[in-house]
């Protein structure tokens, strides 16, 4: 019997970094709707044709936050990312951006009906509870992410 794979989805991907006053993280809450797992990874999203990945980066977190997505600086640290998300795997580059946010508010009022379905919250983290945390942290290399952005 054969099995089909299905292929792996490469959509490139731009993602905000936001830190607030305290230097905490702004992570989002998925469920995945496939298998019901769960994770935490910053604001971000695909890149839409004709679009450059600071505008998806300012577009996604003005959808999935309500913040000013002119708060991203222009600086990216680019990673190549792959993980496991719908029943697929996902194998593409994803460009992280840094932005501050000096209001820790967060509205989701712009999410897709599939993503309002799977969206479980937001929260604020600091380093060590990040690097302390049991749950599924995306990307893995987060906290080298920050370093780098932090230091450009």
């Amino acid at each position: 019997m054969i099995v089909a794979v299905p292929p792996k989805v490469s959509r490139p991907s731009a993602r905000a970094i936001c830190l607030d006053d305290w230097g905490r993280i702004l992570l989002l809450h998925w469920r995945d709707p496939f298998d019901g797992s769960t994770k935490w990874e910053p604001p971000g999203g695909g890149i839409d044709a004709g679009e450059t990945p600071l505008q998806a980066a300012r577009r996604e977190l003005i959808e999935e936050t309500g913040l000013p997505g002119d708060l991203i600086e222009p600086r990216p640290v680019e990673i190549a990312r792959t993980f496991r998300w719908n029943g697929r795997d996902h194998e593409h580059t994803e460009w992280f951006y840094l932005a501050r946010i000096p209001k820790t508010e967060v509205s989701p009022a712009s999410l897709r009906p599939d993503e309002r379905d799977n969206f479980l919250g937001y929260r604020w983290f600091s380093a060590d509870e990040l690097r302390l945390s049991s749950e599924r942290i995306e990307p893995t290399q987060l906290l080298d992410v920050i370093a780098d952005l932090t230091r450009l």
